[in-house]
C-alpha cells in the first residue's frame, strides 16, 4: 500500500500555491521578471534577433524550421524598448506557434506557446549526468510511467547533492549535511526531503505496493525542478550578472 506521512501531504498541499506562482512568473524556462518590459534585459540569448534555431515545434518536434507569418510590435511609452509578437509557421508540419520576445543590450529572450509537451534535452547549464536523470524523470512523467518518474527524480536530486559534496549514509543524511554546511537553506532542505519522502516508496518497493499516483509523481518532479532552480539556474544568472557588471 502506498503511504505518505501526514506531514508530507500537508506540505505538498501547502506548496501548491507556490507551484502556481512559479509557473506564472517563470513560464516555460525563462527568467523571473517583475514586468514584461524586462524580457530580454541582459539575459537570454545573444543577439538582437529572434533565435529561431532555439525554438522547437510542439507538434513535430523539429527545431528551428520556421518562417514568420505575422509580426507586430509594441513600443514602450516614453522609452525605446520594443515588445515583438510573432506568429511562426513550421516548415516541417505547417503548424503554427506564437512567440512573444524582446531584445536589449545585444541580448533577447522569448516565450513560446504552445510549447512541446515532450522533453528532448536537459537545460544546457545542468551537469551532463544530472541532466540525464532529470530528462528521464521528465519523460517518464509525460509518458505516464509514474513509478519511473518518482525514482528518476529522486535519483536526480541525490546525484545533484553528491555533486555538491554531500556526505552521509543515505539521502536523508546527505540533505541534512548540505543544509548544515549552509548550501541548502531551510526551505530547500524541506523541499529536498519532500522529494525523498515521496520517492522512497518507488525507490524501495514492497510486495503488493500500490503504484505511484499521477499527482504524487508530478509533485516529485516539481520539487526536483525547484531544487535545480536553486542549485543551477540561479547561480548561472548571478554569474551572468557579475560578468555583465565587470565589462
Amino acid at each position: 500500500m502506498l503511504f505518505f506521512s501526514k506531514r508530507c501531504i500537508v506540505k505538498r498541499r501547502m506548496y501548491q500555491p507556490v507551484f502556481a506562482v512559479y509557473i506564472a512568473l517563470y513560464g516555460k524556462g525563462s527568467t523571473l521578471m517583475d514586468s514584461w518590459w524586462s524580457l530580454g534585459e541582459w539575459s537570454g540569448f545573444a543577439g538582437a534577433k529572434l533565435a529561431l534555431y532555439k525554438i522547437t515545434c510542439p507538434f513535430c518536434l523539429e527545431q528551428g524550421k520556421f518562417s514568420t507569418e505575422f509580426h507586430a510590435e509594441k513600443r514602450q511609452p516614453n522609452g525605446a524598448k520594443v515588445l515583438n509578437f510573432d506568429t511562426l509557421k513550421c516548415g516541417s508540419c505547417a503548424s503554427f506557434v506564437q512567440v512573444f520576445w524582446s531584445a536589449s543590450h545585444d541580448h533577447h529572450d522569448f516565450k513560446v506557446q504552445p510549447w512541446p509537451l515532450k522533453y528532448e534535452k536537459a537545460p544546457d547549464h545542468y551537469p551532463e549526468d544530472v541532466g540525464r536523470y532529470w530528462l528521464q524523470a521528465k519523460k517518464s512523467l509525460v509518458s505516464r510511467n509514474y513509478d519511473a518518474a518518482a525514482v528518476m527524480a529522486r535519483s536526480a536530486v541525490q546525484l545533484a547533492l553528491r555533486a555538491h559534496d554531500a556526505k552521509g549514509a543515505n539521502l536523508k543524511q546527505e540533505i541534512d549535511d548540505l543544509a548544515g554546511k549552509g548550501i541548502l537553506p531551510p526551505l530547500m532542505q524541506e523541499w529536498s526531503h519532500n522529494v525523498r519522502e515521496l520517492g522512497n516508496d518507488s525507490a524501495h518497493p514492497q510486495p503488493s505496493q500500490a503504484a505511484t499516483t499521477a499527482q504524487d509523481a508530478a509533485d516529485i518532479v516539481k520539487f526536483m525542478d525547484f531544487l535545480f532552480e536553486y542549485l543551477y539556474s540561479l547561480p548561472r544568472r548571478i554569474k551572468e550578472f557579475r560578468e555583465r557588471k565587470a565589462v
